[in-house]
């Protein structure tokens, strides 16, 4: 990963016109548990210290994201339509701006090779495993073979314990994604995340998969994590196509 200040620039081979960035929790103004750059206005953070950190981004966005009410589900909002704030998990986009939020959950960036659309999907476990990522894929409306993806800061396996009814829920649509599961304690499991989400990928005919190397919950200077703190802010992954300049001549 490359690091602009308190972003993290995508390290994938998307178009020229691609461009994407994920905030940590570095770079804001929010007063501790929140320190410093949360983006979640629902989360017990001042609104002013929130809506103050958003602007910061004012200068590296073209324009104001659709912020999502994000559910855990699978409606996929429309950046260029959206008139307000969508309930959804997964937004996509050919003019504006798409942004999730995470504090353990998995982002994932898609685009096409020809840079004409782009999407930003809130995976958390039950978003993943109720098909929220194959949603955003089928709103895109290109083919799975013509798109890539980044797979933003997560909770790691180590890290990421669960109940049977997680890997149940996972196994009852795909046996095999048991290998994403190894036993924990008590009965409980530890998940895969990153795995998950590339096997459903892959399954789509989606294989050009970058990122998914980070731990939201290990890398506590980096990234908020919800599993580590419970109260806590969120962190923002974003994705947008950059439009033409007029040409100054016109």
């Amino acid at each position: 990963m490359s690091r602009n200040d308190h972003l993290i620039i995508p390290d994938w081979p998307a178009p020229s016109n691609v461009r994407a960035m994920q905030t940590t929790r570095q770079g804001g103004v929010s007063a501790s548990p929140y320190d410093s750059l949360n983006l979640g206005l629902h989360v017990g953070d001042s609104s002013l210290a929130v809506e103050r950190n958003r602007m910061l981004l004012n200068t590296v966005l073209p324009s104001e994201p659709v912020w999502l009410e994000q559910v855990h589900g699978t409606v996929v909002a429309d950046a260029d339509r959206a008139g307000c704030i969508p309930q959804a998990d997964a937004c996509i986009a050919r003019r504006g701006v798409c942004v999730v939020m995470t504090a353990d959950c998995l982002p994932v960036l898609l685009c096409d090779k020809a840079g004409s659309v782009v999407a930003a999907v809130h995976a958390g476990w039950r978003g993943l495993a109720a098909g929220v990522v194959e949603a955003a894929v089928l709103a895109m409306e290109v083919a799975p073979e013509n798109l890539m993806a980044w797979l933003g800061p997560a909770i790691s396996q180590p890290a990421f314990e669960v109940g049977v009814e997680v890997r149940a829920a996972f196994l009852d649509a795909d046996p095999a994604a048991a290998a994403a599961f190894i036993p924990g304690e008590n009965g409980k499991w530890l998940a895969d995340i990153y795995a998950l989400a590339r096997r459903r990928l892959n399954a789509l005919g989606i294989t050009r998969i970058y990122g998914g190397d980070r731990c939201t919950y290990r890398e506590s200077d980096l990234f908020f994590s919800y599993r580590r703190d419970g109260v806590t802010g969120r962190m923002g992954t974003f994705i947008w196509l950059e439009r033409p300049q007029p040409d100054a001549r016109s």
